[in-house]
C-alpha cells in the first residue's frame, strides 16, 4: 500500500455498494460514485479490490464523482472460496463486527451449513449470530434447540419472524451503536425482509419464495451497506448456494467444533482420527459423548480446508517465483 501521508489531504469514505467497476462511497461530504485508479484495478488480485465495508481514500471531482486511490488496511474481513476455483477467495464484506447467519425454519434449515458459515466467520475474528427466521411457520422448537446444542455454545441464537415484531425488536437490541453486521445465508431465507423490518421501512426489494421449488428468487443481487437509525450498520448479501471454506489453518477446525479436547488425548500426535489405535476422538464417538454427525462434518471440512490451504501455499510459491523472475529481468535490462 502507498504511504498514507501522500494522501493526507484527501477524504476517506466507506464502500456502501459495488457495481462491477463502480463503487458507491459514503463520506462526510456525501455519497460519491467512484472508480479505481489503473494501478489499483490492474495491480491487485480480485479479492484485494475494494469490497462492501472497506474504508478507502478517494480524490473527488465534479459534484459527486471520485477516483479511489488507495485502501486503508483491512480488518475482520469475511471471505469465502471463490466458486469454481481451487484456491482463489472472494471478499464478501470488510470491517465487520458481527455476522448474522440467517436460516429459515422450513426446508432451508441445515445444521451442517450453519457450521460451515460459523467456522469461516470465527476464523476472521468476527462474532457469529444464528438467526432462525420465519418462526411463524410450524416447527418443533425443542427438536431444533436439541440439534443446535453443539453450535449454540459458540454463538447466540435468535428465533425471528417479521410477523412477530417483538422478535425483531430483540434482534435489533443485540446490534450496538456503530457495529457493522453482515447478513449471510441462502436465497429465500428472508434476509432482505429482516433488514426492512429492522430498519422499520422498506429499504431493500423483496420477492416471494417460489411455490414450486421453495427457493427464493435471488432478490439481492449485490452487497449493500445500510445505516440503521440510531444503531449499527447492516450489510445485505446475495443468497449463496455454495459457501466454500477459505481458511489457511485446518487445525483450527478441531477447536471450533469442540473436538480439540479429545484430539489432544490421542495416543499419536499426528493422529488423523480415522482408524488409529488409541484415538480418543473415535473413542468419544463409540461412548456416545461425541455426536457422529459433528465428527463427519469435521472430517469433511478439514479435508476441504486442507485442500484450500495447500493450494493457496503452492499458489503463493509460484507468485513469489514469478516476482523474482520479473525482478531479475529488470536488473538485466538496467545493467545493459
Amino acid at each position: 500500500m502507498n504511504n498514507l501521508n501522500t494522501y493526507a489531504t484527501l477524504p476517506r469514505g466507506r464502500v456502501a455498494i459495488v457495481h462491477r467497476t463502480c463503487y458507491e462511497v459514503i463520506s462526510e461530504n456525501g455519497i460519491f460514485q467512484c472508480e479505481l485508479t489503473g494501478n489499483m484495478m490492474f495491480g491487485k488480485s480480485d479479492f484485494e479490490l475494494p469490497c462492501t465495508g472497506d474504508w478507502v481514500i478517494f480524490q473527488p471531482f465534479d459534484e459527486n464523482k471520485g477516483i479511489i486511490v488507495d485502501m486503508l488496511p483491512r480488518e475482520r474481513t469475511l471471505y469465502r472460496k471463490k466458486v469454481g476455483t481451487v484456491a482463489d477467495k472472494q471478499a464478501i464484506a470488510a470491517h465487520v463486527d458481527k455476522a448474522f447467519i440467517v436460516q429459515s425454519l422450513d426446508g432451508n434449515f441445515n445444521l451442517r451449513r450453519v457450521e460451515r458459515f460459523m467456522i469461516q466467520i470465527l476464523e476472521e475474528n468476527i462474532k457469529p449470530v444464528l438467526v432462525l427466521n420465519k418462526a411463524d411457520l410450524g416447527f418443533d422448537r425443542r427438536e431444533v434447540e436439541e440439534a443446535l446444542k453443539h453450535s449454540a455454545c459458540r454463538m447466540p441464537v435468535f428465533f425471528t419472524s417479521i410477523h412477530h415484531p417483538e422478535t425483531i425488536l430483540r434482534l435489533r437490541e443485540s446490534i450496538k451503536e456503530g457495529e457493522t453486521v453482515v447478513f449471510v445465508g441462502s436465497s429465500g431465507v428472508g434476509k432482505s425482509s429482516l433488514i426492512n423490518a429492522l430498519s422499520e421501512k422498506s429499504v431493500l426489494l423483496t420477492s416471494d419464495v417460489s411455490q414450486s421449488t421453495g427457493k427464493g428468487r435471488h432478490t439481492s443481487t449485490r452487497r449493500e451497506m445500510l445505516l440503521l437509525d440510531g444503531s449499527g450498520i447492516l450489510i445485505d448479501t446475495p443468497g449463496v448456494r455454495e459457501f466454500g471454506l477459505a481458511i489457511d489453518n485446518p487445525d483450527s477446525l478441531a477447536e471450533m467444533l469442540d473436538i480439540s479436547d479429545y484430539a489432544e488425548s490421542c495416543r499419536f500426535k499426528d493422529c488423523t482420527h480415522t482408524n488409529e489405535p488409541g484415538c480418543a476422538v473415535l473413542e468419544a464417538i463409540n461412548n456416545g459423548i461425541l455426536d457422529i454427525e459433528v465428527y463427519k462434518s469435521y472430517m469433511k471440512l478439514r479435508r476441504e480446508a486442507w485442500h484450500f490451504s495447500t493450494s493457496e501455499h503452492e499458489k503463493r510459491k509460484k507468485d513469489k517465483t514469478f516476482s523474482k523472475l520479473v525482478d531479475e529481468v529488470k536488473k538485466r535490462k538496467e545493467n545493459r
